[in-house]
């Protein structure tokens, strides 16, 4: 099963729905969403739309490490999730977040913790960690690690989460030859559902165009 979307609407929510059934809301990583805002999600998405929560950005600042901070952070996106039904919580980790032995210590513990709160649960480790070493990570708290398919592969586990921040970064869209080669990618058998979520620019369109290149409805 593949499933693709992309990292909050790029395009007004009715016609966002139209598209895909699946998103990654963005607004809970800086705010909280109004509950107007989520209720109205949840009446218009389609039968079938799945949710996916990008936690606060406030829990990785802090490391990953229990306080306050972090306990205020995860009840607000709990109270979201259920508002949803949301079944995926990410957890982005700050670019200067070291693979040290007390933070990867403190990723594993977490991951461990918030596990009974949401049914899949998927960490983002920063760019300079090796793809392999933080899903092996994340596997060991019963989560997964999110990665770039275009430059990793595919992990290997059940589950499958790959975020596209563009070739280039955010401002980047992604030529045809990587959007064939990204749809060769993900035919690959290798995971049982893969979720493949757009984060750049032009996600709208790349998400569509990986969409026909897979031939998927």
């Amino acid at each position: 099963m593949i499933t693709i979307g992309c990292a909050g609407f790029p395009v007004p929510a009715t016609r966002y729905f139209k598209e895909f059934l699946f998103v990654e809301v963005q607004d809970t990583h800086v705010t909280q969403p109004g509950t107007g805002t989520i209720r109205r999600w949840r009446r218009e998405a389609p039968s079938g739309f799945a949710f996916a929560l990008l936690a606060p950005r406030d829990i990785g600042t802090e490391g990953f490490r229990e306080g306050k901070v972090t306990e205020t952070a995860l009840k607000n996106l709990v109270d979201v999730g259920k508002e949803l039904d949301a079944q995926t919580a990410v957890f982005s980790a700050p670019p200067d977040f070291t693979a040290s032995r007390a933070n990867r210590a403190a990723v594993k513990d977490f991951l461990a913790g918030v596990k009974k709160k949401f049914k899949r649960i998927v960490w983002e480790p920063p760019p300079t960690w090796d793809a392999d070493d933080a899903s092996a990570l994340a596997g060991e708290s019963g989560a997964v690690a999110s990665r770039d398919p275009l430059h990793a592969g595919l992990a290997k586990a059940p589950f499958g989460y790959y975020r596209l921040p563009g070739p280039a970064g955010h401002k980047s869209r992604y030529e045809d030859p990587a959007i064939e080669r990204l749809a060769a990618i993900a035919s690959d058998p290798k995971n049982e559902h893969a979720i493949y979520v757009f984060t750049n620019v032009d996600m709208f369109a790349d998400a569509k165009r990986l969409k026909r290149a897979m031939k998927l409805p």
